[in-house]
């Protein structure tokens, strides 16, 4: 019985999601969809109402209604980032994951790493606790990129509708999951058949940043 209960959750969850995608009309903000993708000027994009390079984290939590989780990250090969966290968003009635890259100065990067409180490994490098000070600092610098991960699982299909086809499909060759690109919106959807997709924003003038890395280690697909 309790299978059942939570594969017609599961279900309802994915129809509703789904349908929104479609609803031309809607009662709520635009704002709070992922496909309402605004550019202020040619070289930015604006997401759930926030501009990327101009939005810092306070604006996030005002607009997410949730607080923040900053984490400053040291990859295997040594590359300092921090990353900003909301576990649980919902935005038109649609809960998802939100993370937000920081623009953060590298000489920043290094002396918060040497301020770091706790450090832990994980399987791609370290995660380091910052300091109060520092989460301050971070949460008042701009927002440089936005990943959207919805909690449900959905078809190509609705994304091509809302989306259009994309101008370049890339397959990862390690994980076979396929990045949609499209450069003129600065975003990248990742789908990876069972997984949930993945939705990454960027300002348009940085995408060659995102796309490098892809061509590098994936093949273009049709």
């Amino acid at each position: 019985m309790e299978r059942k209960i939570y594969w017609g959750a599961a279900i309802v969850s994915v129809l509703i999601f789904g349908a929104t995608f479609f609803m031309k009309g809607s009662p709520v903000e635009k704002t709070d969809f992922p496909w309402n993708i605004e550019h202020p000027t040619v070289d930015t994009s604006r997401i759930f109402g926030l501009t990327l390079g101009l939005s810092n984290t306070n604006d996030a939590e005002q607009r997410f209604k949730e607080e923040a989780k900053p984490i400053l990250f040291k990859s295997s090969s040594g590359q300092l980032s921090v990353e900003v966290f909301f576990e649980e968003v919902r935005l038109a009635d649609l809960k998802a994951r939100i993370v937000l890259s920081i623009d953060v100065p590298k000489a920043d990067l290094q002396s918060m790493y040497e301020r770091g409180l706790r450090m832990n490994a994980t399987g791609s490098g370290k995660e380091i606790t910052l300091t109060t000070d520092d989460v301050g600092r971070v949460l008042a610098m701009p927002i440089s990129s936005m990943t959207y991960m919805p909690s449900v699982r959905l078809e190509d299909a609705i994304f091509a509708k809302r989306f259009g086809q994309p101008a370049q499909r890339i397959r990862e060759k390690k994980s076979g999951a396929v990045h949609w690109l499209y450069p003129q919106q600065g975003l990248d959807i990742t789908l990876g058949g069972s997984e949930k997709p993945l939705l990454q924003y960027v300002s348009p003038k940085d995408f060659d940043r995102l796309t490098q890395p892809l061509l590098a280690e994936g093949e273009v697909v049709k």
